[in-house]
């Protein structure tokens, strides 16, 4: 019979009889499963949020999805479950790169005979990971209780290796004798900390550990920091190893100072010692040594253990009946232990069980008393009721538990949502995966890690913003502020005071100081948006900022350092900007430090489907529409449409779209495209149809007729049938002055 009743497998496959065939060779072999088939990224995605998935078997290839992406977005959801592909063809290269995503095998679907043996290994391995976490994580679990137990009953613990002088504390242990947890730990230092007083008997017990191999305990005073004098109980004993060598001590260290002055008070406070005891729930006892019997119960002391004062005290032996059967043979050991060896700090908690059946938690202080001349006599002591303080503890753990099991799930959750961001969609809304937009990706990635000045170009509408929250969101300043400014939509005369912030006074109503944007993205990033706009006196202070990374408010005298990253972005042309003197060339180099050029819509056409997608999913969730397809003439006038507006066109006309839309197929009316249509395939000559003798000529008459343009839907790049970027580099190399084709 199989380990597994019944696997819940979820089948990334877009043939259904490819499912059935795997899900019969799983079944051939004994191994009962329920499969959900998925063809989608949408159902899959949904399919891994809802969870109960035992294995994920998937196809590499999908009409609209690879296996690749489903990889990384299974590891980044439910990383626990098996991972394998089940495909027709998958290459070396892709597979190696999938085992090294996470993947946990690959099986081809030609060879199903090899599908049970992964499987079942694959189902051991992730066994054997779920049992190393659990164990993992009740380690954790076990030392945050051990050092909350620590702190809160204020005993540390301590160790030494009698042959290597080794010392180790714990976190309690430091806090006792009050040191910095990162000075090494030596015997020198506990004897320095010790009271002058206390130094030669605490020596004598050291030696005698460690010559004898005798276990002790021993209590001594500390000299604190601000002078006063703390007590401190030690309890050790050696722990012996195979080996002589392997001798330690190994002990626990008590701060007793508030016990030593509650004793204390107690004894200044005896003429209120009955209504202290009312009030605080503590009872007085006293043992005769001699006789064997208590002698003496305070009201309190009866009240607490149940019996009736009109008897008396009770007999020894009466008394030990109302002790907690499991606490019973400890209590008796303990209190003869003290009596025999006149133990001058009696300390423990007990149980007892009254008659009508309530527990409670009694703490028990005693000490002997000596007569006159010197003898020991008695031994007396407090019961207190800690019944309730047992309560909050137990409750006071639960919520500690509680508190790190959420601890714990929100880290986790927090790790996912962070893997999922980089891995799926690793730069927020930034869609597509055509080769002009992976290049700007690379060269994000590449810069973001660096604190360089980002000159981000590229036409109105295509996600300069975005790429630039991009290099924020991965930078080192990620936990700083993103701020971002839009240098043409503030008026000339405020832009200084925008960017620098101003004083009171400065000007004609500045009524009280104002933090400019670059003191509010203080150890963050600043976006400078069409920076092409700024007045010449700003670009003045803004070169200032970025050479000598400061500057000051307006009307103010004090010099503010600026720990800002700077990124600028612009759809003009900054170098004819330049020659045209309303530009300063000097502020452009230092602006363009790393250059990252956004490429048109009409640039990157194979992404027009995803973008579609993208917002029609956006838009249709938003509006309570079910839009399952795009109508193949409108998809056809999309991909072939110029986009002046790029990317926000788009965005608009899919939105628009979507609100007027009345069935479940995505239409678009063709009068809403007003920027002309590229044909398909283009039979006029083309840039890369040119012989190199004659490319200056044909950039020079193309550079003439769009009236020195190179971008945009009539630009030179257009109509030479290449991208603007590529032209515009083809321009540099022939050196050809485009400007000069610029009519006034």
């Amino acid at each position: 019979m199989s380990a597994y009743p019944c696997l819940r497998i979820l089948s990334l496959e877009d043939d259904p009889n490819d499912a059935e065939l795997i899900q019969a060779a799983l079944e051939a072999e004994g191994l009962a499963c329920k499969m959900a088939r998925v063809d989608t990224q949408t159902a899959f995605r949904a399919s891994l949020e809802k969870g109960e998935i035992d294995l994920i078997l998937a196809d590499y290839t999908l009409p609209s999805f690879d296996g690749l992406s489903a990889l990384r977005l299974a590891m980044s959801t439910l990383p626990e479950v098996p991972f394998i592909f089940v495909s027709g063809t998958l290459g070396e290269e892709v597979a190696v790169e999938a085992l090294q995503i996470g993947a946990t095998d690959y099986v081809l679907k030609t060879r199903l005979s090899r599908l049970v043996p992964s499987v079942l290994r694959a189902l051991r391995e992730a066994s054997g990971r779920a049992e190393r976490r659990q164990v993992l994580k009740a380690l954790r679990r076990s030392e945050t209780f051990l050092a909350e137990a620590q702190r809160l009953s204020r005993t540390g613990s301590f160790g030494e290796n009698l042959s290597t002088g080794e010392v180790f504390w714990s976190a309690e242990t430091y806090r006792i004798f009050e040191c910095d947890p990162g000075i090494t730990p030596t015997v020198e230092l506990v004897i320095k900390r010790t009271h002058p007083a206390d130094r030669d008997r605490l020596n004598h017990v050291f030696e005698h550990a460690s010559a004898d191999q005798g276990d002790f305990d021993i209590e001594h005073r500390l000299i604190a920091g601000d002078g006063s004098v703390k007590y401190v109980r030690v309890v050790a004993r050696i722990v012996k190893g195979d080996e002589p060598e392997g001798l330690q001590i190994i002990g626990a260290v008590t701060d007793v100072t508030e016990a030593k002055r509650a004793e204390d008070a107690l004894r200044r406070s005896e003429g209120y010692l009955a209504d202290a005891q009312s009030l605080t729930r503590t009872g007085s006892w006293a043992y005769d040594v001699a006789a064997g019997r208590g002698v003496h119960w305070s009201q309190e002391n009866f009240r607490l253990l149940g019996f009736d004062p009109e008897g008396g005290v009770p007999p020894h032996e009466e008394f030990l009946q109302r002790i907690h059967p499991e606490d019973r043979e400890n209590y008796i050991r303990v209190f003869d232990e003290a009596i025999a060896h006149q133990q001058p700090n009696l300390d423990f908690e007990y149980r007892v069980v009254l008659p009508s059946g309530e527990t409670k938690h009694i703490h028990s202080v005693g000490h002997p008393v000596f007569d006159a001349s010197g003898n020991f006599c008695e031994y007396v002591g407090t019961a207190v009721d800690v019944t309730e303080q047992h309560q909050a503890r137990a409750a006071l753990e639960t919520a500690f538990q509680e508190i790190q099991a959420l601890k714990d799930r929100l880290y986790k959750e927090n790790i996912a949502l962070r893997e999922e961001i980089v891995r799926t969609s690793m730069f927020e809304e930034i869609v597509g995966e055509s080769a002009a937009l992976r290049t700007v990706l690379a060269r994000v990635t590449k810069v973001a890690p660096t604190d360089s000045t980002v000159l981000i170009t590229g036409e109105t509408g295509t996600g300069k913003e975005l790429i630039a929250r991009a290099i924020h969101k991965r930078s080192r300043r990620a936990a700083g502020a993103f701020v971002s400014v839009n240098c043409a939509a503030i008026p000339t005369s405020l832009i200084s005071s925008e960017l620098f912030g101003h004083e009171k006074g400065a000007f004609t109503g500045a009524t009280q100081r104002r933090l400019g944007r670059f003191e509010l993205a203080e150890g963050g990033t600043l976006f400078l948006d069409e920076i092409g706009e700024l007045p010449p006196e700003t670009q003045i202070a803004l070169l200032r900022v970025l050479q000598e990374r400061e500057f000051e408010r307006v009307g103010g005298t004090k010099v503010i350092i600026a720990n800002v990253r700077v990124i600028a972005a612009t759809n003009r042309d900054l170098q004819a900007a330049i020659d045209a003197g309303t530009f300063r060339e000097d502020l452009y180099y230092r602006f363009n430090v790393f250059p990252i050029a956004m490429p048109a819509l009409r640039e990157r056409r194979e992404d027009i489907p995803l973008l579609i997608e993208y917002f029609i999913d956006r838009y249709s969730s938003k509006t309570g529409k079910k839009i399952h397809s795009v109508e193949k003439p409108t998809l056809d006038r999309l991909k072939q449409y110029t986009w002046p507006g790029n990317i926000r066109e788009l965005q608009n006309i899919v939105e628009r779209s979507v609100i007027l839309c009345e069935s479940e197929t995505f239409v678009v009316d063709e009068s809403w495209l007003t920027g002309g249509f590229d044909p398909s395939d283009r039979t006029g000559p083309t840039l890369l149809k040119i012989s190199p003798s004659e490319e200056k000529k044909a950039i020079e008459a193309a550079l003439a007729d769009a009236q020195g343009r190179v971008s945009g839907s009539s630009g030179a790049a257009a109509r030479l049938g290449v991208p603007a970027s590529t032209l515009d580099s083809k321009i540099k190399a022939l050196n050809i002055n485009k400007h000069r084709f610029r009519t006034s």
